[in-house]
């Protein structure tokens, strides 16, 4: 359960939702798909006596204004979340933390603001693009939502999201990420899939990275698997890797120990983070 009031600010088009939590270095959590800030609620409550968490829902998710466009790409999100910094006044570099397609979009962030950057955390994420098989899916789904409803999609993504153990039990966390996902509008599900289905191959970018980074991947992720997180880590000079066991997709909220002592020591690393 949170113990926080959501606060908003206007950014273009879009009325954006968002948490601002704690003081000093400004941490910027954005979610992954189809999901909003709540699935950072254990970072959110671990971190905010520390520095200052901010965990906005991107435009279409949880609280935000719906989207519109029939694509919603990853670099229009990322354009959004630098717009967002401005509204709350964020001067300063930030830590930025992304998980799935909030790794996605952390690759347009670092190609469109590197200035706004001072260490990246990517969790659970790919970088490379989708083949042309799954990027033909992800419209299918895209059509099928829209004409459907998203309840077909939501029980075809909990199996992908969490470990086995978590969907075997239908655990509270099972159940309360559901009822997110299933409050999602039809359209925002189906511009972002067209979205990520359009996005380009990361991996040729890696080696630019100059930018102290954390990798982190639960341990029985199927949809980003160690193996894939860790040649990330790899690619990336100087990065950080931390396998979360007992996690699947959403480590952070399968193991929220584990995560955030991950996150508490790479902060502390930081020079001057004031964490």
């Amino acid at each position: 359960m949170t113990c926080w009031q959501l606060k908003r600010t206007q950014v273009g088009q879009y009325q954006i939702a968002y948490v601002d939590e704690g003081t000093g270095l400004p941490v910027l959590f954005v979610h992954g798909f189809p999901l909003d800030h709540s699935m950072w609620q254990n970072q959110i409550r671990a971190l905010a006596d520390k520095c200052r968490v901010l965990a906005p829902d991107l435009p279409g998710f949880g609280a935000s204004s719906p989207i519109t466009a029939e694509v919603m790409r990853m670099e229009d999100f990322a354009d959004t979340l630098a717009g967002f910094l401005d509204a709350v006044g964020v001067n300063e570099p930030i830590v930025y933390c992304g998980l799935s397609m909030g790794g996605y979009i952390a690759w347009q962030f670092w190609r469109r603001y590197p200035s706004r950057l001072r260490a990246l955390i990517l969790c659970d994420t790919r970088a490379g693009a989708d083949p042309p098989e799954v990027a033909d899916q992800r419209r299918v789904n895209a059509n099928r939502v829209l004409n459907e409803g998203p309840d077909f999609f939501v029980d075809m993504m909990i199996p992908r999201l969490f470990a086995p153990a978590q969907v075997a039990q239908n655990s509270p966390l099972v159940q309360e990420m559901r009822e997110v996902m299933r409050k999602t509008p039809r359209q925002s599900i189906a511009a972002a899939l067209r979205g990520m289905a359009e996005r380009p191959d990361a991996r040729p970018w890696l080696g630019e990275i100059a930018l102290p980074t954390l990798v982190l991947v639960g341990q029985e992720d199927a949809l980003s698997t160690p193996a894939e997180m860790e040649t990330i880590a790899a690619a990336i000079r100087g990065s950080q890797f931390t396998l979360i066991p007992g996690a699947g997709h959403l480590a952070p909220l399968e193991n929220p120990q584990a995560v955030n002592a991950a996150l508490g020591q790479f902060l502390e690393t930081l020079a001057g983070a004031g964490c």
